[in-house]
């Protein structure tokens, strides 16, 4: 029996299993960390891609509005704000001229706590900062409709400044293909109306992970982006412990575009096999802070386990569903064709999350441990455990005691693709 510890939520899980049923265990590529990420980062301002140095786009007196990630999404902006505040001070912008917006997309506002833990207590106390929260619809600003049509409104932070930065961290996405690049400005600050007939698109099929030609979430995304464009894009990209592997800078679209390249290089993991049994976890806090952010988390693993698989998977979900619409979700329907159909009726955020997470169960039953109610885990479709082994005792019913494993310690990471 060998020994397994994995992160689950701030804190550890440990299981055992039997070595000689493991398949796999999925690791992104071992990628060198950047040994001075501020100095690549200042590089990367002086040096972009697509673009002219930050400094000669930027003039004395204009505004700023630096868009940054909230806290489930890890981006370290901690590091490389600072660096780019005193950039912009050199290039004759005042911190007074500057505003963080924090690209909340229509998840709940951040506190006064979490975006000072967000940028640093050094960058909190210089600069304003505020939230982008999409049903304050006052907050937003129309600027037209996409080919899609996809009504264009973004916060006036935005708008009204003179230049927008885009900044955050790029990993793949199942819908949208990437994170990263526009999607700091659509979705994270449009108002919910422009987020949720953005998000009807996942439909359909082209809308999948690791694609952006094609992909009409993308294509309306950065139709829209166009209305309000970014002067320039910070976008970084991480290892499983959170260090920085690559920084990339300049031109919205085609630095996100060399990011994505990196991104597929680190994070898609070939496999050679798909197992009867997958045990995952997301890697813990902020990954598996609710059900909203754990479904990233099952798409990956259910590319793994065989059809008609066992998936295990350890998610502390502290926050719950995150998603009020979620929840009555799936407490109105009784099936899982019945939320398909009703998000096909009326696209709803949140209903839609539920149907990503049900359709994934068409394919692989779900052993959820989490800190979850047992009642409502079942009523959404998983089956509550409260262990690996109690898990893996139910799977083995399902499969026998000798049916391979693939283990997947940082699943929300790492995409598996079949040879």
């Amino acid at each position: 029996m060998k020994q397994y510890t994995w992160h689950y939520g701030e804190g550890e899980l440990t299981f055992s299993i039997d070595e000689r049923r493991i398949a796999a265990e999925l690791h992104m590529a071992t990628t060198p960390v950047l040994d001075n990420p501020v100095q690549a980062v200042k590089n990367g301002l002086d040096h972009p891609i697509g673009s002219k140095p930050l400094r000669e786009l930027v003039h004395p007196g204009e505004t700023v509005a630096i868009l940054a990630n909230d806290p489930t999404r890890v981006a370290n902006s901690h590091v490389f704000m600072p660096v780019l505040l005193d950039y912009l001070n050199e290039a004759g912008i005042p911190d007074s001229h500057m505003t963080i917006v924090f690209a909340l997309g229509t998840h709940r506002r951040m506190t006064e706590e979490e975006m000072i833990d967000s940028v640093g207590a050094e960058v909190a106390g210089r600069v304003k900062m505020i939230n982008s929260y999409a049903k304050d619809s006052d907050d937003f600003v129309e600027l037209g409709t996409t080919s899609f049509g996809t009504p264009v409104r973004f916060h006036k932070a935005c708008v009204e400044a003179d230049h927008i930065i885009c900044t955050g961290s790029v990993v793949h996405h199942f819908f949208a293909g990437y994170g990263g690049g526009r999607k700091a400005l659509l979705p994270g600050c449009a108002e919910y109306e422009t987020i949720r007939k953005n998000h009807s698109l996942m439909l359909n099929p082209a809308a999948e992970i690791g694609r952006l030609e094609g992909n009409p979430i993308y294509e309306d995304q950065v139709e829209g982006t166009e209305m309000c464009r970014p002067t320039f894009l910070l976008n970084v990209v991480l290892n499983e412990a959170a260090e920085f592997t690559g920084v990339f800078c300049g031109d919205y679209i085609e630095a996100h575009k060399e990011a994505c390249r990196f991104v597929d290089s680190q994070n898609g993991v070939r496999i050679t096999e798909r197992t009867p049994i997958v045990i995952a976890t997301c890697g813990g806090y902020p990954k598996d802070i609710n059900i909203y952010q754990m479904q990233k988390t099952m798409d990956n693993a259910v590319k793994a386990v065989a059809p008609g698989g066992t998936v295990i998977l350890m998610a502390e979900c502290r926050e719950g569903s995150g998603s009020a619409i979620l929840d009555e979700t799936v407490r109105t329907f009784d099936s899982i064709d019945a939320i398909e159909e009703s998000v096909r009726a009326d696209f709803q955020i949140g209903r839609h999350k539920a149907y990503a997470v049900t359709r994934l169960m068409k394919k692989a039953d779900f052993y959820l441990i989490s800190s979850l109610d047992d009642a409502y885990a079942r009523q959404a479709f998983f089956t509550p455990v409260h262990s690996v082994e109690e898990a893996l005792a139910l799977a083995d019913k399902k499969h026998g005691g000798d049916a391979k494993i693939t283990l997947m310690p940082y699943a929300s990471y790492t995409v598996p693709l079949l040879r």
